[in-house]
């Protein structure tokens, strides 16, 4: 019976959408205001201050306040799915002005079969995703491929990020609290860091960023898995290009989403937005800085952390 009722309510959230997710306006989505608050601008690389260490490159879609801070918390907490979609594509701008900063592959021609943009969402932790009925970074995550194949760039999800112990809510931690609260929490599934390594480019996402020390420690994990199949030559488990898995498994073929899954079924490349068009090979892009083999990418971030060239 419970899952006949997610069942409907995500299927009503996505077909009867019952008010502005930002500010309320009646029968619509999202309301042309709301929609240019957050798609209006130009993705933005952002720092929270103080920035945590091990903390990559990380690119914003919108400030976290007002429409964009309401349609988020709706998605998030509401389970207001028919949000899903506009949001993904805000964080497709994302991920594609962070691939794009440095020009890393520029001349090296077409990439071999396989080499997508891998995006990487940060977990939810277990308790809040079986009380919200979804993880909404993921859910996000799979909207932002789409998009993003809709613009020729090759793009797959990999949930190869797991919670390795219990945390505490974040909510009233400050950043140094919020950083040993996930010392070590994360950690890539087994073989994952085949697969990461062999991408053409990694970004991890997630809807928000704060003080960024989850974007932070799922960094460590990443290249912790990446350094250790480099060291190694182990073998991996690595997925099929258009492989696509079911949603908690451990193998990392079930954690690769090449098309839609089930929390992304009815998520379609909806074309180019202003400053999307055309494709965009993805061996023509760039990803981190100074050999970092990450970027990261997010939908909003909170306002003061567009203010990175501070004194």
């Amino acid at each position: 019976m419970e899952s006949v009722r997610r069942w409907w309510h995500d299927l009503s959230g996505l077909v009867i959408p019952a008010e502005c997710g930002g500010c309320g306006t009646a029968r619509t989505v999202l309301c042309p205001e709301c929609r240019a608050a957050l798609h209006g601008s130009t993705p933005r690389r952002v720092r929270p201050h103080p920035q945590p260490p091990g903390l990559p490159a990380v690119h914003a879609a919108a400030r976290y306040a007002d429409e964009v801070r309401a349609v988020l918390l709706a998605h998030k907490e509401r389970g207001a799915l028919a949000l899903t979609r506009p949001l993904g594509t805000a964080l497709a701008g994302a991920v594609r002005a962070g691939v794009g900063e440095v020009g890393w592959g520029e001349g090296e021609g077409p990439p071999p079969p396989g080499r997508a943009v891998l995006l990487v969402p940060v977990p939810s932790a277990p308790r809040a995703t079986r009380s919200r009925g979804h993880d909404p970074a993921r859910r996000i995550a799979l909207a932002a491929a789409s998009e993003l194949r809709g613009w020729g760039v090759p793009a797959r999800v990999a949930a190869v990020l797991r919670q390795r112990r219990v945390v505490a809510d974040q909510a009233g931690l400050n950043s140094r609290q919020r950083l040993g609260n996930l010392a070590g929490a994360l950690a890539v599934v087994a073989g994952g860091g085949r697969l990461l390594g062999d991408a053409g480019a990694v970004v991890l996402v997630d809807d928000l960023v704060t003080t960024g020390a989850s974007l932070a420690e799922a960094a460590r994990a990443v290249r912790a898995a990446m350094e250790a199949d480099r060291a190694t030559g182990a073998p991996g488990t690595p997925a099929a290009p258009g492989a696509v898995g079911r949603a908690g498994g451990e193998g990392v073929v079930a954690a690769v989403y090449g098309g839609a899954a089930r929390e992304g079924r009815g998520v379609r490349p909806s074309g180019a937005r202003k400053g999307g068009a055309g494709p965009v090979p993805v061996w023509q892009m760039g990803v981190g800085q100074s050999g970092d083999p990450l970027c990261a990418a997010v939908v909003a971030a909170q306002p003061d952390a567009f203010e990175i060239n501070r004194n």
